[in-house]
């Protein structure tokens, strides 16, 4: 009794079992996001005494945001537990992926941390915003403006739309001295 090729390929590509990628990262999300909500947003974020609208409260977006990582990991783990991927070698982790891509990535992070206050919202946004196009590999010298408008625009967004101040950078107030 000989097995077909297709029940042949089924049986080389087993399952990751239970603790697969998507449920363990799943798990680890959701266990962050419910650190998030409900560790360091009301014991971090200050509520003004005189905000009238919740809407309009600092606590608000991190809120909205710590939700939605947090309903969207645990669909991400429940769905790990109920279907676990079944392993290729196209869906192994970090597979294929250069390594000036990672690097670059990873820069572009590290850049945006540790630079915010030094170069403001927008400088630092501009420099991590390049990095990443560098690491998708864009070729076009037009999608580069973009470089420039996002970092502007988001800024922009959350100093006048949301009220969110956003520093301007040390740099940039000591020129302003000049």
């Amino acid at each position: 009794m000989e097995k077909s090729e297709q029940q042949f390929v089924a049986d080389s590509e087993p399952l990751y079992g239970r603790w697969n990628p998507n449920s363990a990262l799943g798990g680890i999300f959701a266990v962050l996001a419910a650190c998030f909500l409900f560790y360091v947003v009301p014991g971090y974020i200050v509520i003004p005494s005189d905000m009238q609208h919740p809407l309009l409260s600092p606590r608000f977006l991190p809120q909205l945001a710590g939700w939605m990582v947090l309903a969207l990991s645990t669909l991400l783990m429940i769905d790990g537990l109920i279907k676990p991927p079944k392993r290729e070698e196209v869906n192994e982790f970090r597979r294929g992926v250069p390594v000036m891509r990672q690097a670059l990535m990873v820069a572009a992070g590290i850049v945006y941390v540790l630079f915010f206050e030094e170069l403001g919202a927008i400088g630092s946004g501009v420099l991590a915003t390049a990095l990443l196009f560098l690491a998708s590999g864009l070729r076009n010298p037009w999608v580069y403006a973009l470089v420039i408008v996002f970092p502007v625009v988001v800024t922009l967004l959350f100093i006048y739309v949301l009220y969110v101040p956003l520093p301007a950078g040390t740099l940039w107030e000591s020129l302003s001295l000049i």
